[in-house]
């Protein structure tokens, strides 16, 4: 619990970027994207109840089966954010910032992505929607994700009842952008090239004119060929994406028979890459 106060102004605010993503973008246009802010729009829309007391209510449902099929780390995990949503959802105004929907969606799934990221990385969850696939996982052994899918597919369908079939079609555009943009965050953000090169005779210039140009430390593997056996060094040097062409250059210029091999890397952590000494 201790931990979980601790959080508490990051679950805020990514709990208030879900807010904004549903009260400012998604339900302005009425697109319902899944989750339990989808319901409440649906339900706001066909019953006129508001949609932070639906939200309220189906996560103390949530809540109670949390803690009682999933036990109490989870359920201290689940319960702030279940309470901030629909907190979130009554103070933050219904506003419509863009008319475009299209733009709104993008926007809009770009910001509940980012919300929803931040609640993972820390450990946490607005309840709702994620309890019963974990509760299906835990008892029957079915994936999360097939029961995430299942769960929201369902309410994307209902756009079509209560809203309508271009509305159901801007639904899964906005839970296509969100599982890109999360799909994104989650696998790094200080992305980079990683460049291995190889060079018959030239290596040890190669090596060299690199160490003089671009300020990155070179790792050398000792390296054989598969079809000669024979022993020769290889480089690995970690670039920005603006030196690369710049490195690619260079290693033309010296030996343009040369073998360069750069594939992206997700994320650099350390000196050079994470901060920037002052000088």
């Amino acid at each position: 619990m201790k931990e979980a106060v601790k959080k508490l102004p990051m679950v805020a605010l990514a709990i208030g970027l879900l807010g904004i993503s549903v009260n400012v973008f998604l339900a302005p246009h009425h697109i319902a994207a899944g989750g339990v802010s989808g319901i409440g729009i649906l339900v706001e829309q066909a019953l006129g109840i508001d949609r932070a007391v639906t939200v309220l209510l189906l996560n103390g449902v949530m809540l109670i089966l949390t803690f009682f099929f999933l036990g109490r780390l989870i359920f201290i995990n689940t319960v702030i954010g279940s309470i901030l949503l629909p907190i979130s959802l009554a103070i933050i105004p219904e506003v419509m910032v863009a008319e475009d929907r299209l733009l709104s969606v993008i926007v809009g799934s770009a910001v509940f992505a980012v919300g929803v990221a931040m609640l993972y990385k820390m450990g946490a969850s607005s309840g709702g929607t994620t309890i019963p696939p974990l509760i299906l996982k835990k008892y029957t052994g079915l994936s999360t994700s097939i029961g995430l899918l299942t769960t929201d597919a369902i309410i994307v369908v209902f756009n079509i009842i209560i809203f309508g079939f271009e509305e159901f079609l801007y639904a899964i555009v906005s839970i296509a952008i969100t599982s890109i943009v999360m799909s994104y965050i989650e696998t790094g953000l200080k992305r980079r090239k990683a460049v291995m090169i190889m060079s018959e005779n030239s290596i040890e210039e190669i090596k060299e004119k690199l160490l003089e140009t671009v300020s990155r430390g070179i790792t050398v593997f000792s390296v054989s060929g598969g079809y000669t056996g024979r022993e020769k060094n290889m480089l690995m040097i970690i670039l920005s994406n603006q030196e690369y062409p710049t490195v690619l250059k260079l290693v033309d210029s010296i030996d343009n028979n040369s073998f360069v091999i750069a594939y992206n890397v997700a994320e650099v952590h350390g000196l050079g890459f994470t901060y920037q000494p002052l000088g």
